[in-house]
């Protein structure tokens, strides 16, 4: 096993651990001693979801969360440095994508250590492979403002850069404001602009739908509480 900074994709969700991580993974984590983790509770049952033989007391975890501070970061790779190899585990789907992973990803370019990405679910690619939309030219915005005025301007900006840019257009939002989301959506865009609702992505229930804002208008699905991504494009 090559000595590296693995990123190592976790489930989206109560999903069996084998129909979304090839076993290859299995075979790199449990030789990995070492993780950066953006929570240590739900790290440690993953881990013990892979196998549930390895030894959670025996590993060093480091918390990667925004209340890390620089100079905290900036120590966790020194087993890395070391010559052991480290892991980091985000709190679900693929590290260092819209996550805190990345910060230490980027020390570790910055200082020549071998980063190695290993293959998992990313709710992101997932959604705009099922959606229809433009996959070659795609944005994800994370979370829109939570101010009230603020989201629905910025809806209509992303909703213009369909049209001008000919790009999807992919955002989050809190599970317990999804609705209110929607309903900003089907009140603020276009009739004939289309949005895709991907929810519960690989999990039990998953749901992917794509409808134009005409269509959507009055059916809104049962979205309490569950993850979704929103996407918008022409």
């Amino acid at each position: 096993m090559e000595t590296a900074l693995y990123l190592l994709p976790v489930t989206l969700g109560d999903t069996p651990i084998e129909t979304v991580l090839p076993s290859y993974n299995h075979d790199i984590i449990v030789h990995i001693r070492h993780f950066i983790v953006e929570d240590i509770r739900s790290a440690r049952r993953f881990l013990k979801k892979v196998d549930r033989n390895i030894d959670i007391d025996s590993l060093t975890f480091y918390p990667l969360n925004k209340h890390t501070s620089p100079e905290a970061l900036s120590g966790y790779l020194k087993p890395l440095e070391a010559g052991e190899s480290m892991g980091v585990i985000s709190e679900a789907g693929c590290p260092a994508v819209a996550d805190p992973g990345a910060d230490v990803v980027a020390i570790a370019q910055r200082k020549g250590l071998r980063v190695i990405p290993l293959v998992g679910p990313s709710s992101i690619i997932l959604s705009v492979m099922g959606s229809g939309f433009n996959g070659q030219s795609f944005a994800f915005h994370g979370y829109l403002p939570i101010d009230a005025p603020e989201r629905i301007k910025t809806l209509k900006l992303l909703e213009q850069r369909i049209y001008s840019e000919n790009q999807t257009q992919l955002f989050i939002e809190t599970p317990y404001r999804n609705h209110k989301m929607f309903d900003d959506i089907v009140s603020t865009c276009r009739p004939q602009t289309k949005l895709c609702i991907a929810a519960n992505l690989t999990c039990e229930g998953e749901y992917i739908k794509t409808r134009s804002i005409k269509d959507w208008k009055g059916h809104c699905p049962d979205l309490s509480k569950i993850p979704c991504i929103f996407l918008l494009y022409k």
